[in-house]
């Protein structure tokens, strides 16, 4: 970290330091810092800018101590660039609406600092800084410019010097000078030259065509100046390069003007009257209120001597690190039910409750083979009971040794008593359930015959739906909504060796931990419903995600039959194909060596067979599948490793785990769906993940066979959306040529094919077709013509020419991709037609690479969230019907497009129905909705 300004000014204790600020600056960089999580008060209103500009200004109050300052904005009047130039700053993107309704409360509080703040009509606020900076320097005073803008360098003096914020918290780099050569590469005096070769896209200045800092600042270096440079141009050895500067000459002269800081604005300010004052602090109180800054306040009372009221909980939304709470500090009440008595109350509670917090504690995180320990509720913040539950055996074992481990379940209660006594409670579906991950809780208690209605609210779900990036585990919500510091697991159990098994936990510890995960929950449930609210999604909890959670809890616990005998076939058969590969490897790379070893294989293909290395790790060449895609036609050895290695892993991850991963209670696989991983509102599966079941292959395809119906009079249904992706974007572009295709029931791909290339549909080819197929699906993941070209092995210039002629044809889909970004820069987020959101953080980086990376999922997530939307409606729909008529068939699979069914045979007309009914009017669209289905007897075979 850079030393402090007052640090630098040391050695001159009599020397005066002014502070200029820019405001705009400030404030888009702290918008932008917490832009994947905006702060948002109670109003709704985001205050991520106001926040982070009062923490950046409060460090240079506390720490550099200015004798003046100033905060300097800019004015919404044209200056005198715009008569110069008309097209100055036309580019640049409109400021996001929730930071433009921030400025003027911004300004009040600088204001109530005692904080001068100017802003001068016809000038920007680089002008003003740059005048008042100078008049300063003339009067011995050294200067400080608060700036990212690295436009400022060009001011850089003896005695005026940037203080840029840091990237990582509130670092700060002093530069002067020297640091100016040193980073940019010329002196200050000579910045103003490489801008003007450069330009600036953001503030539209044009610059010379083609040539970036890497090729201006050399220029500079050698001329001195843009005039020497235009002066000397014929000694310019590149033809192109000196071409360019020819043609472009006015275009830097002008830039040159467009990015000289005037340093004489004719502002009537002298910086003396620009002295730091006290700050009003009940002005402050009053501002921050209204903000809902409680930590601020609270750091303002104690600083000045206000009264202080007692912290409340929205206080502690806006805590600072400092004021963390945790189980040791915080005000509550936990209850360990010790009797039938008291737990018979805890019951007449529960009953005449509108709702309640459940959790239970377990011996495993698989809910499906887990013992429950004990039960956790909450019914009001700050309080909560926790029922113990006896082991369903006391004979003589390991658990009952000694005396001390019999004192341990004092007070635990009969499990047979509590289930009976809760399960009408949990059943009810007039009181509303609210849990944190409570699908886990649901199994659980399916186990013990409970089957939970009346979910009602999921935090660890609601946390997803508003930001569907970062942490969304208790502890993780907690530290962020409360700033509380919860019992970790680790701290009830332990770790590594030393680790004990929860029964092994002194009770009143255990009640503890129970009590707090239902209070926590219950506290940030009161948080996050109305932040749901506020951000307008309900529809998406409430008529999606938290109906879901019963969908695939009653998923799971059906689970899906496995042939394990076919499995054990498959993996011999594996095997000896894995032997006969391996045998050719080894043939062709010159002898024996161990084919999974990175380091011998390294050698013998770069070493050994003198293949040219592609990457390099810090233990040598990689050897991954990339590098080896990559080498696929420099040595035959390459086409077999890639087929040991797809070989070797199908019968790693899926034909000898399978069996390992049946519960032997059930004979079935219980795979988990995660609604809270994928940023589209995809679901995914985990232990096992059936999502990757590779289907590209018949091998692949063929572990398929292995999913198979529950008994002999079942079979197994397959119902999947075709090419929805693709209706979805039909209909959201409104692009009339790509829905009438499918209103006609075309193959879309042929007549996508037919208008890129201009060709009638008998004319078109496989190889059209194929292009055309790439192009369709590519276009909704923002592919360019690089992806384009490698996906169609064919030349970049022919793929940019498919793709302008695509965009020809379709030209609402190219309107529905610059709308949709231009959203985004906007909103910084994109949604579904049903208004899940994605937020892209990086949708306005000025790195090229990942300013596009984000484009790409701005284009891509409307249209598959929206199509993950539509298939969850479907299964809750579909789940509902089954209900209702009691059918034995199940639901037990959904892998992307797909859901599958375990069907008695006797309901299949009925299952049939019902599927094709629900998953067509899941969403009404512009464009028809195509269901297939198929039935046989596994799931390859219904595919």
């Amino acid at each position: 970290m850079a030393k402090s300004a007052q640090s630098e000014t040391s050695k001159n204790a009599t020397r005066q330091r002014l502070f200029l600020i820019d405001g705009m600056a400030i404030a888009y960089r702290s918008y932008f810092a917490f832009i994947q999580r905006p702060l948002m008060n109670s109003r709704g209103e985001n205050t991520s800018a106001i926040y982070g500009f009062v923490t950046f200004l409060n460090k240079i109050l506390e720490q550099e101590k200015p004798d003046y300052i100033a905060v300097v904005f800019d004015t919404s009047e044209p200056t005198f660039r715009h008569r110069q130039y008309a097209a100055y700053k036309a580019t640049r993107q409109k400021m996001p609406e929730d930071m433009a309704s921030q400025l003027d409360l911004l300004k009040d509080v600088v204001r109530a600092y005692n904080i001068p703040v100017i802003e001068f009509p016809g000038y920007e606020a680089d002008d003003v800084i740059g005048t008042l900076a100078k008049r300063a320097e003339k009067e011995g005073a050294e200067t400080y410019l608060v700036t990212g803008d690295k436009d400022f360098m060009q001011l850089v003096s003896e005695k005026i010097k940037m203080y840029k914020p840091g990237r990582q918290g509130n670092d700060v780099e002093i530069l002067g000078i020297e640091d100016v050569k040193r980073k940019f590469g010329v002196p200050p005096d000579q910045v103003v030259d490489v801008l003007a070769l450069v330009g600036d896209s953001s503030d539209n200045v044009p610059g010379v065509p083609g040539i970036g800092e890497k090729t201006a600042i050399p220029l500079i270096q050698q001329h001195g100046s843009l005039s020497a440079l235009f002066d000397k141009i014929e000694e310019i050895p590149q033809k192109g390069l000196r071409q360019k500067l020819e043609t472009h000459r006015h275009k830097a002269l002008l830039s040159r003007q467009l990015v000289t800081i005037d340093t004489a604005v004719p502002v009537n300010i002298d910086f003396h009257t620009l002295r730091a004052s006290d700050k009003d602090v009940e002005k402050l109180i009053a501002l921050f209120e209204r903000l809902e800054f409680r930590a601020l306040i609270k750091k303002l009372r104690e600083e000045h001597g206000t009264n202080q009221t007692a912290k409340t909980e929205k206080e502690q939304l806006s805590s600072s690190p400092a004021e963390r709470v945790d189980i040791t500090s915080d005000e509550h009440t936990y209850r360990l039910v010790k009797s039938e008595q008291e737990f018979h109350a805890l019951c007449e509670r529960l009953k005449s409750a509108s709702s309640f917090v459940i959790d239970t504690e377990t011996t495993s995180t698989d809910a499906l083979r887990a013992e429950i320990v004990g039960l956790a509720f909450a019914l009001k913040p700050r309080e909560a009971w926790f029922v113990s539950l006896a082991p369903k055996s006391r004979e003589s074992g390991s658990l009952f040794d000694n005396s001390q481990t019999e004192k341990q379940f004092e007070g635990a209660l009969d499990p047979t008593l509590v289930f009976k006594s809760l399960k009408p409670i949990l059943e009810n579906p007039s009181i509303k359930k609210i849990g944190q991950n409570i699908k886990y809780d649901m199994l659980a208690l399916s186990q013990q015959g409970i089957r939970m209605n009346g979910v009602a609210f999921d935090t660890m779900v609601a946390s997803y739906v508003l930001r569907e990036d970062g942490q969304h585990n208790l502890d993780a919500l907690a530290m962020e909504y409360l700033n509380y510091k919860m019992i970790t697991y680790n701290d009830l159990t332990g770790s590594g060796k030393d680790q004990k098994p929860i029964r092994a936990v002194p009770i009143e510890q255990l009640a503890d931990y129970a009590c707090e995960d239902a209070d926590i929950t219950l506290r940030l449930y009161e948080i996050l419903h109305k932040r749901v609210e506020q951000e307008q999604l309900q529809r998406i909890c409430e008529e999606i995600e938290f109906p879901l959670i019963s969908v695939l809890a009653r998923m799971e616990e059906a689970g899906v039959a496995i042939d394990t005998d076919f499995l054990n076939d498959m993996s011999k058969e594996l095997e000896r194909m894995l032997d006969n590969l391996t045998r050719e490897i080894h043939a062709l790379g010159g002898g024996p060596f161990n084919i999974n070893s990175t380091q011998q294989l390294s050698d013998v293909l770069f070493s050994k067979l003198k293949l040219s290395p592609v990457r390099k790790t810090k233990t040598g060449f990689s050897t991954d599948v990339g590098v080896l895609e990559t080498l696929r036609d420099e040595h035959p050895i390459i086409e077999k490793l890639l087929e040991y290695r797809q070989l070797a892993k199908l019968k790693s991850t899926y034909v000898d785990a399978l069996p390992e991963l049946v519960n032997p209670r059930t004979g079935r696989v219980h795979t988990s769906f995660n609604q809270t991983v994928a940023a589209t509102g995809r679901l995914s599966s985990s232990d096992p993940n059936l999502q990757n079941i590779p289907i590209r292959t018949e091998l692949g395809r063929s572990i398929r066979r292995a999913f198979v119906p529950s008994s002999k009079d079942h079979r197994i249904l397959s119902a999947d959306y075709s090419q929805i992706e693709l209706r979805v974007m039909a209909h959201i572009a409104g692009d009339e040529g790509l829905a009438e295709a499918f209103r006609n029931k075309e193959d879309v791909h042929a007549t996508t094919a037919a208008k890129i290339f201009g060709v009638s549909s008998s004319e078109v080819t496989r190889d059209m077709r194929r292009k055309a197929k790439e192009v369709n699906f590519g276009i909704m993941y923002g592919i360019g013509p690089f992806g384009l070209a490698n996906r169609l092995e064919i030349s970049q210039t022919e793929a940019r020419e498919i793709i302008q002629r695509y965009f020809d044809r379709f030209p609402k889909v190219k309107q529905y991709i610059n709308d949709t970004i231009t959203e985004a820069r906007a909103k910084g987020y994109v949604s579904t037609l049903l208004g899940r959101r994605r937020y892209l953080p990086d949708i306005n980086s000025r790195n090229q690479n990942v300013r596009q990376n984000a484009e790409r999922q701005a284009i891509n997530m409307p249209i598959q969230g929206t199509a993950a939307d539509m298939i969850k409606l479907a299964m809750i729909r579909i789940d509902r019907d089954f209900l209702e008529k009691g059918l034995k068939s199940k639901m037990v699979l959904q892998v992307h497009d797909e859901l599958v069914f375990d069907i008695d045979e006797r309901e299949e007309n009925d299952v049939k129905n019902i599927v094709k009914r629900e998953m067509q009017d899941a969403l009404k669209l512009s464009v028809p909705i195509d269901v297939e289905i198929g039935i046989g007897k596994n799931w390859l075979e219904a595919h």
